[in-house]
């Protein structure tokens, strides 16, 4: 459900283990996949594949729509038999709206990485690990079929019983990283690479890293893990960066702004994550004008 760049990977992935997969798209990419699916990067290949505007009857749905897409995604896979529903998508909430409308949900997190070339052609960028699991903390049956599925699917992946904090600590890393990258249009690794931009990145991590301890998760040295994600990930444009190339919206609100948000009821002050927020609100507003 959101056949875009992570979405076609996943998707991709799973039909070739045998599966029967449905892509489901939208406007110029869902002309695009009724031809096929190219995939470039680590592995070279095209395929036929089944794609739709609206969901189908499924055992499991993954979702890998754009956070501000979340409520209507929901909306609409209630009207059918989704299966189980396992979000891998950027962002703080996701999972809480989506249980609002269905009922078998799991949260996941992945470090695959992949990038929209063009409608129809994807870049399998990095391979990673994608980690399932129930918010309430549980090893559910639901979170290892998610799993079973995935690794069938040659895909690394992992039953967690902490899924919550591990949303919110690609929240925060995300925070730190993908604004900076879209206002001053660079690549992750100039985050770290340009002493300026990393005192601003330190700062965010800081606030993040303020907010999640408030929330009682165990976190440390959140910096650090910025820095490691942003070097390993150094030549990649985020997709935040992406998004405002592409005159399209960003998903800040479900970043910055859910750390901000929750910041505010904790009566915690998060100045810079606050400056992200308007700043790329403003950039928005010039690129969407």
């Amino acid at each position: 459900m959101g056949a875009g760049a992570l979405g076609c990977l996943f998707g991709y992935l799973i039909k070739k283990a045998g599966y029967d997969v449905f892509f489901v798209a939208r406007g110029n990419q869902l002309k695009a996949l009724k031809n096929g699916l190219k995939v470039s990067g680590l592995i070279e290949d095209f395929v036929k594949v089944n794609v739709t505007d609206r969901p189908k009857d499924a055992d499991l749905t993954f979702v890998t729509v754009k956070a501000y897409d979340t409520e209507t995604a929901a909306m609409q896979l209630a009207k059918v038999k989704c299966g189980i529903v396992c979000s891998l998508q950027n962002g703080i909430g996701n999972e809480e709206i989506l249980m609002r409308y269905l009922k078998s949900v799991v949260g996941g997190v992945t470090t695959y990485a992949s990038n929209l070339i063009k409608y129809g052609h994807i870049e399998y960028a990095g391979e990673g690990v994608t980690y399932v699991g129930d918010l309430s903390g549980d090893i559910t049956e639901d979170v290892l079929t998610v799993v079973e599925v995935l690794r069938d699917s040659k895909i690394n992946a992992e039953a967690v019983t902490d899924i919550r904090k591990r949303i919110w600590l690609k929240a925060v890393i995300n925070s730190a990283i993908n604004p900076i990258t879209a206002i001053c249009r660079v690549r992750n690794g100039k985050v770290v690479e340009i002493p300026e931009l990393w005192k601003i990145a330190e700062r965010i991590a800081r606030e993040g890293e303020e907010v999640m301890r408030a929330l009682e998760f165990d976190v440390e040295d959140v910096a650090s893990a910025v820095r490691e994600v942003a070097m390993r990930t150094k030549d990649n444009r985020s997709s935040m960066l992406q998004d405002i190339e592409r005159g399209k919206r960003t998903e800040i609100d479900f970043i910055n702004g859910a750390i901000v948000k929750v910041a505010e009821e904790l009566g915690i002050d998060t100045p810079f994550n606050r400056l992200m927020y308007w700043l790329v609100k403003g950039v928005e507003r010039l690129e969407l004008a």
